[in-house]
């Protein structure tokens, strides 16, 4: 008996002198710092690998829809603006003479509407409608479609329009040429 009240003095003592460490009390609250980050994409576009806008004679109108042209925006960026272009190769069959050419002037393009956007901002045709066609040029890129500011990420869609103003002195024969879209 005389031991243990020895050890309860001595172990009072050192309690007292902070020797020894009182339980800890458990907090009512506990915080944790918490992080994660939120990764950053391309800017990319998609166009249909091949279009066949039908057939017309000399002289005519050859139009038709070039397929689904799509940008997608994963930037993820404060400003998530960009502007979606289109330029055009001559179109040509057999050698390529003059009467075997369309020059890409002579194509006009119209975007027309979005048939699908996601995200913020304000999506814009570059050509809303028919009566807006814009000739295509070999080298000074048309404006197909913009998206101006917004945040995060975005798409947009569209179907464009070609019309083909055939020329009265071209020869028949299946015509060839590239249109390609960019984006920035």
């Amino acid at each position: 008996m005389r031991i243990t009240r020895t050890l309860l003095v001595g172990s009072a003592a050192l309690l007292a002198a902070g020797l020894i460490a009182a339980p800890a009390a458990a907090a009512p609250t506990g915080d944790t710092e918490v992080t994660f980050e939120i990764l950053a994409g391309t800017l990319d576009i998609t166009v249909p690998a091949t279009a066949d806008l039908g057939t017309g004679a000399p002289g005519s109108e050859i139009e038709g829809q070039l397929g689904s042209v799509t940008v997608t925006d994963g930037r993820a960026s404060d400003d998530a603006s960009w502007t979606a272009t289109v330029t055009s190769t001559d179109f040509t069959t057999g050698t390529g003479t003059a009467s075997e050419t369309i020059l890409a002037s002579e194509i006009d393009y119209w975007s027309g509407p979005a048939t699908a956007t996601t995200g913020n901002g304000t999506f814009t045709p570059g050509q809303a409608n028919a009566g807006a066609a814009a000739p295509l040029d070999t080298t000074t890129p048309l404006t197909a479609f913009t998206h101006a500011g917004g945040t995060g990420n975005n798409s947009a869609s569209w179907n464009p329009t070609l019309v083909v103003n055939v020329p009265l002195d071209n020869v028949a024969g299946v015509y060839t040429g590239t249109v390609t879209h960019s984006v920035a």
